[in-house]
């Protein structure tokens, strides 16, 4: 007969219960020390095997060895007496086990771990979010400066807001228009001041050309100017004289 080695430990477990009791039934089947009725099979048997008084003796020293417990040693006579499987598993001090069940967790648990690993998202997933749209700009009413600056104003010396009055717009001034003719009798006078402080520098001579035809220049621009102020001049006077009615010849007179 084979040899089994059991783990020597301090006390048994459960599962070194389960180890003993498949060695021993192993072993007995080996070696033919459990009696089977001829003509049965494994479903079809319904006598409970007897075990040979070898194999009892040799669970016994099986169990001194592997230190199982008083209840432990119990349940295994037990079953060895009734002629019943040996049990796999079972408890130093009950035959209850008190493995806690396994409690998987939620589904939506699960998907809501395994949603925030991060990764990638594509770039379809990406265009088809709002990740990529501009906000449309949305123009705020703008405040008058102005306004805004009298209100605070009156507010800090009187301490009271005014009234919204209509504030009318400021008056046009009306630019006048200049004469030509003026114009160019300033801008002669200017450029011979600027040629006699030139001369008082010493350097006359440099400017004295150039000023001098701009000067000309000037002035044939006022007798251009003159002459057609003195023709208007003379069409406004005869058309005076046109519109003037003649003397009217007296009653008295005789023809």
């Amino acid at each position: 007969m084979g040899t089994v080695n059991i783990p020597c430990v301090h006390r048994a477990t459960p599962e070194d219960f389960g180890i003993v009791a498949l060695s021993i039934l192993s072993m007995s089947m080996k070696d033919g020390n459990v009696q089977m009725p001829m003509g049965t099979g494994f479903w079809t048997n319904t006598k409970p095997p007897q075990y040979s008084k070898e194999t009892q003796d040799l669970l016994k020293v099986m169990m001194q060895e592997s230190k199982l417990t008083n209840f432990q040693q119990r349940q295994i006579r037990e079953h060895l007496q009734s002629g019943a499987a040996l049990p796999i598993q079972c408890h130093p001090s009950s035959s209850h086990s008190q493995s806690k069940p396994l409690v998987s967790a939620p589904q939506s648990e699960k998907a809501s771990i395994v949603n925030k690993r991060p990764s990638l998202r594509p770039a379809e997933r990406c265009r088809a979010g709002d990740a990529y749209m501009r906000e449309k700009f949305q123009p705020q009413a703008t405040r008058d400066l102005n306004k805004e600056k009298s209100r605070l104003q009156n507010l800090m010396a009187t301490g009271k807001e005014l009234s919204d009055v209509p504030q009318l717009p400021p008056p046009q001034i009306e630019e006048k228009e200049t004469d030509r003719f003026d114009e160019l009798i300033v801008e002669i006078q200017e450029r011979r001041d600027f040629l006699e402080e030139m001369e008082a520098l010493g350097r006359g001579k440099q400017y004295y050309n150039i000023i001098n035809t701009e000067i000309s220049q000037k002035l044939r621009e006022m007798e251009i100017i003159d002459k057609q102020r003195s023709a208007e001049l003379q069409e406004e006077l005869q058309k005076s004289k046109n519109k003037m009615p003649g003397p009217t010849p007296s009653p008295n007179t005789c023809s």
